[in-house]
């Protein structure tokens, strides 16, 4: 097997991938397009952490200078690949708004404007052209062509449906892998698995078999709620955030972000790290959220004053009543410890690799964090 940093490269080994989400998944995709055969075991049986439980947006703009920035512009790239590929995953290159109220807010998107990253500041008239379902009262928004959408409690089955065509992967779903042997692993069925490499992409799931191989890794868990309402009768155009957005986004930090942040933010919102971020599900719904928490033991309620507070703000954006909330979640993912890190990897037996902690980049970077483990493991 070929070692970290080695400069050769394996063909045709049998890849184990432990996890369902869509960061395992990319890693399946990445070995099959690089002629490996696949195995994907999931405890679940089907994916049901932050891979599902997020906006499904590629979210390019607001992402960190450098390797970040970079890492999304790549990853949405092969976005538009797949999504070539695979319809199913509902890819459209829709672009972001975010909508600014306040003198302050324009300040810092004037600022974003004239930097390097191609947005482009809309003044109101312009908003409502580009996005007529915005009918509120504004002062303009900041414009992002290279954010995108997928849909997320769809992309991954439609992506294993592709990999089966290869004739080289297999999915097995409602298994826990419980032992990582010298040969592959062993689930807790009692079935082992053969593997020349096991990847393991189990997402905030950090405890049994992955502290036993990897101790604790230098990543932390975050909490967030959302919220799904019933169909908009018109067609949302783009993403929409509004511009507390700036606040949690690294891309917007300068002196203007300065000034806005002596503006507190509403109490819900400041008190649950609240930004609004929504988008259109292909049937018409919209997707909106959403809250941070930080520091565990995380409560077990969904709350509501946060819901109230996101249904007001996209009310306000779009100039009349959300359309009735159908269902609302909370959802855990990881987060690397380190910001400069997009994810955290490591090698962690002779055999083995834990991918985890790409916060809520997950959706957005998955395509090109799993080309840069297929690099870094010599596949």
């Amino acid at each position: 097997m070929v070692r970290s940093g080695a400069a050769a490269t394996v063909h045709g080994v049998r890849i184990l991938i432990v996890g369902g989400g869509v960061l395992g998944t990319m890693h399946a995709w990445q070995a099959v397009e690089r002629g490996h055969e696949v195995v994907q075991l999931e405890r679940e049986p089907e994916a049901r952490g932050a891979s599902v439980r997020n906006f499904g947006l590629v979210w390019v703009g607001g992402r960190a200078p450098g390797v970040e920035y970079e890492t999304a512009v790549r990853a949405r790239r092969l976005w538009e690949e797949i999504g070539a590929r695979v319809p199913g995953v509902g890819f459209r290159a829709n672009g972001s708004l975010t909508v600014v109220r306040t003198e302050a807010e324009l300040a810092v998107a004037q600022e974003a404007a004239n930097g390097d990253r191609g947005f482009k500041l809309l003044d109101a008239a312009e908003v409502k052209a580009l996005n007529p379902a915005l009918r509120g009262d504004f002062l303009g928004a900041l414009w992002c062509d290279q954010d995108a959408a997928v849909e997320p409690r769809v992309a991954q089955p439609a992506l294993r449906a592709e990999l089966e065509r290869s004739g080289r992967y297999t999915w097995l779903p409602g298994r826990e892998v419980r032992e990582l042997t010298a040969n592959g692993v062993r689930d807790d069925q009692g079935r082992s698995h053969g593997a020349d490499l096991v990847l393991f992409c189990t997402g905030a799931w950090l405890g049994g078999l992955i502290t036993e191989i990897a101790g604790k890794p230098p990543v932390r868990r975050v909490r967030l709620q959302m919220a799904q309402t019933e169909p908009l009768p018109e067609k949302l155009t783009t993403t929409v955030a509004d511009a507390d957005s700036f606040r949690y986004y690294p891309a917007y930090r300068g002196p203007a972000l300065d000034a806005l942040n002596t503006h507190p933010q509403s109490e819900v919102a400041a008190a649950n790290a609240m930004q609004l971020l929504m988008v259109q599900r292909l049937d018409g719904s919209l997707t909106i959220g959403d809250t941070h928490e930080y520091d565990e033991p995380f409560s077990f309620d969904v709350t509501e004053n946060p819901y109230d507070h996101l249904t007001e703000t996209a009310s306000a954006l779009l100039g009349r009543p959300l359309p009735r909330i159908a269902r609302r979640w909370a959802g855990v993912y990881a987060q690397a410890l380190d910001p400069a890190l997009v994810a955290h990897r490591a090698r962690v037996a002779d055999n083995a690799w834990l991918i985890t902690g790409p916060g809520g980049r997950g959706m957005t970077c998955s395509p090109a964090i799993a080309e840069d483990t297929a690099e870094e493991a010599g596949l």
